[in-house]
C-alpha cells in the first residue's frame, strides 16, 4: 500500500511539473510589434486570455524591424515560433534554415498605401507619371509592390523611383519635396493622416499578397506540436474577436502599443474597410504566397528557381476548417 501511495504521489508530481512547464510565461516573436498591424490579434489574444485557455501562457513579445532579424529571433527563442514576413521566411529557407510554415498571418496589403502631402494634386496611381516615388530600399517589399503596381499600369518607365529608407526618413523626404509620393503603413498613416492624402492603395493594385506567416523551428514542431496548435488557436480567437469588436480591439491594441486609441481604432477601421481578408484566422492563401514569391524574384531579392510550398508548409496544426485540403 505504501508503495502504491508513493507511486501515485510521484505521478502527481510529474503531472504537476508538466502542467507548470506548459503554463510557464513565455514571449513570442511578432514582426513589427508595436509599430505594425500584424500584432493586433496577438494583443487581443493575450488580453482576453485566449493563449492561456489554449494551453500556453503568452505574456509578452519579442520584435524587430522585420526581415531576417525577426526570423533569427524566433528560431533562438524559448518557443522558436514567430509571425514573420513571408519574404524573410522564404529567404531563410533558401539559406538552409530548418523552419516550417504553420499558419497564414496577414494575407493582404490593406495596411499599405502610397501617399502625398495633403495639398498635392496627385489623386491616383495614373497621376504618378513624371513624378518621383519613394520606396524603402532595393529588394524590399516596397520595391516589389511599387514595381508590380507601376508595371501593371504600364507606368514603370514613366516614374522616377527613389530609395528613401525608413518611414520617418520617407516622411521627411516627402515634406521637404525630395519626392512626390511615398509608401506608408498603418498605424502610422492614421497618426499622420491630417497631413496626407492617399494616392493609391496597394491592395487595389495587388489584391492577393501574403505579408506574414507563422513559422516554427522544425525540430520543435516535431517535439511539441501541441504548443504550436495552442498558439494558432489563441491567435485565431484573437482574430475572430478583433473582427467582431473592432473598436474594443482598437482600445486593446492602443494599450499594448502605447498609442492613442483614436489612432489604433482608425487604423483597424481603415484595414477592415478594404475588400478581402487581412488577418487570416490561420488559413493559407497560396495565390498570395505565390505573388510574394514571384515579386521577390522580380526585384532580385531571391534567386529564381523551383520552390515547392509542400516542402516547407505543414497544415496539421490548423483547425480543420482552416486547412486547404
Amino acid at each position: 500500500m505504501k508503495q502504491l501511495l508513493k507511486s501515485a504521489a510521484g505521478g502527481l508530481l510529474v503531472a504537476a511539473a508538466f502542467t507548470c512547464g506548459t503554463a510557464a510565461a513565455v514571449n513570442l516573436t511578432v514582426t513589427h510589434w508595436a509599430d505594425g498591424m500584424y500584432g493586433a490579434p496577438f494583443a487581443v489574444a493575450v488580453e482576453k486570455g485566449y493563449f492561456k485557455e489554449a494551453g500556453v501562457d503568452v505574456t509578452g513579445f519579442i520584435t524587430s524591424q522585420g526581415g531576417g532579424t525577426t526570423v533569427r529571433n524566433a528560431m533562438a527563442s524559448e518557443i522558436p515560433y514567430g509571425e514573420v514576413a513571408l519574404s524573410a521566411a522564404i529567404a531563410a529557407v533558401k539559406q538552409g534554415v530548418k523552419l516550417t510554415i504553420v499558419h497564414g498571418g496577414v494575407i493582404s496589403l490593406a495596411d499599405n498605401f502610397w501617399v502625398a502631402m495633403k495639398d498635392s494634386p496627385l489623386k491616383s496611381i495614373e497621376d504618378l507619371a513624371g513624378k518621383r516615388v519613394g520606396y524603402s530600399s532595393p529588394k524590399s517589399v516596397t520595391d516589389m509592390v511599387s514595381t508590380i503596381a507601376l508595371t501593371n499600369r504600364k507606368l514603370l518607365d514613366k516614374v522616377e523611383r527613389k530609395t528613401v529608407g525608413s518611414l520617418s526618413s520617407a516622411f521627411t523626404a516627402l515634406r521637404e519635396g525630395g519626392v512626390d509620393a511615398i509608401y506608408m503603413t498603418e498605424p502610422i498613416y492614421s497618426r499622420e493622416k491630417e497631413n496626407l492624402k492617399i494616392v493609391f492603395r496597394s491592395a487595389d493594385e495587388i489584391p492577393h499578397m501574403t505579408q506574414t506567416v507563422g513559422v516554427v523551428r522544425r525540430d520543435y514542431l516535431k517535439a511539441h506540436p501541441e504548443t504550436i496548435k495552442a498558439i494558432i488557436e489563441g491567435r485565431r480567437k484573437g482574430v475572430d474577436y478583433l473582427m467582431a469588436h473592432p473598436d474594443e480591439g482598437g482600445d486593446i491594441l492602443a494599450r499594448h502599443y502605447k498609442m492613442d486609441p483614436a489612432i489604433t481604432k482608425a487604423a483597424i477601421q481603415n484595414i477592415i474597410s478594404v475588400k478581402g481578408t487581412y488577418w487570416s484566422p490561420g488559413k493559407f492563401d497560396y495565390e498570395g504566397m505565390d505573388t510574394m514569391l514571384k515579386g521577390l524574384e522580380l526585384v532580385k531579392a531571391i534567386e529564381p528557381g523551383a520552390f515547392n510550398w509542400k516542402d516547407v508548409v505543414d497544415e496539421s496544426q490548423l483547425p480543420a476548417d482552416q486547412r486547404s485540403q
